[in-house]
């Protein structure tokens, strides 16, 4: 399977919110093409969605330096840092992204599985 397929093919379970497998499928790709930033946005959500908050702030943090004119990319590590009750450090990726012009949301939706406790 081509990198596109593979990467087709976790967009699928991500879209399905089997957001474990996703991550599973996209971690090769995006050690394979480091520099993916669609892959590695996608892996960041697919972390987040699935409350691996260490791995998303680390993914965040990886696309924010592929991409430090991505607003969304802040929102999305301020979100995780939040989340892990890191509302300073949160607060300064915050006003970067408002300063970017991207959209703040106040609510996410996070699937928890029982994949996700072991």
């Amino acid at each position: 399977m081509t990198t596109y397929e593979e990467f087709q093919r976790a967009t699928m379970f991500f879209d399905a919110k089997d957001y474990i497998s996703a991550a599973r499928i996209l971690t090769p790709i995006v050690a394979g093409e480091p520099s993916n930033r669609a892959a590695v946005e996608l892996l960041g959500r697919a972390y987040f969605h699935s409350a691996q908050l260490g791995r998303a702030e680390e993914t965040f943090r990886a696309l924010v330096d592929l991409d430090p004119c991505n607003g969304w990319a802040y929102e999305a590590l301020a979100r995780t840092l939040e989340r892990r009750n890191r509302g300073a450090e949160a607060a300064r990726h915050r006003k970067l992204a408002v300063a970017m012009g991207a959209d703040t949301s106040a609510e996410v939706e996070v699937s928890v599985t029982a994949g996700n406790l072991a």
